[in-house]
């Protein structure tokens, strides 16, 4: 029997992928296709961090999340300001999807697992391991390369170098 078959008709699996995105990087895709796999609905929710001062704003990096998983039926793009448990009730989700690349991100998204468990018991989170070929790759690295006019192709997907160049002033 499969997890569907055992589930009661009408309910799906909805799991949630928070993150700031800023900007979406081949990693994050990786983890993105990987997890839509594994669940009838997956939200990556664009993080509103006020305390940061982000290169995109909320509703471009909701756009270039649409444009590179528009292959994907079962990926809804959303964004939160609150606390990760709440905007979960508000979707009916139970599962909090985190990308690993190290040692030093488990620690920390451990801590932010069992927080998260601690305000609610009904929310698991699953960890994924990165590709390994994506295991550098980190948004402050893409900005930063592109902010001096590196070549970003291999980290990004078109529009995502598209968005940067105009960001940062530059052109083809």
């Amino acid at each position: 029997m499969n997890a569907k078959s055992s589930r009661a008709e009408g309910e799906h699996r909805i799991a949630v992928y928070p993150g700031s995105f800023d900007p979406v990087t081949f990693g994050h895709l990786d983890i993105i296709r990987r997890a839509a796999k594994q669940f009838d609905r997956l939200i990556v929710a664009v993080l509103n961090n006020t305390s940061k001062s982000p290169l995109f704003t909320v509703e471009e990096r909701k756009g270039l999340l649409l444009e590179v998983t528009k292959d994907l039926p079962n990926v809804e793009i959303g964004s939160f300001r609150d606390l990760l448990v709440r905007y979960m009730r508000s979707q009916q989700a139970q599962v909090i999807v985190r990308g690993i690349r190290s040692v030093t991100d488990f620690e920390y998204e451990l801590q932010m697992a069992s927080t998260n468990r601690q305000l609610d018991e009904g929310i698991e989170t699953i960890f994924m391991m990165t590709n390994p070929k994506y295991s550098y790759l980190s948004s402050s690295i893409v900005k930063e390369i592109a902010k001096f006019d590196g070549a970003v192709q291999d980290l990004v997907p078109p529009s995502v170098e598209a968005a940067l160049r105009g960001k940062f002033g530059r052109s083809e």
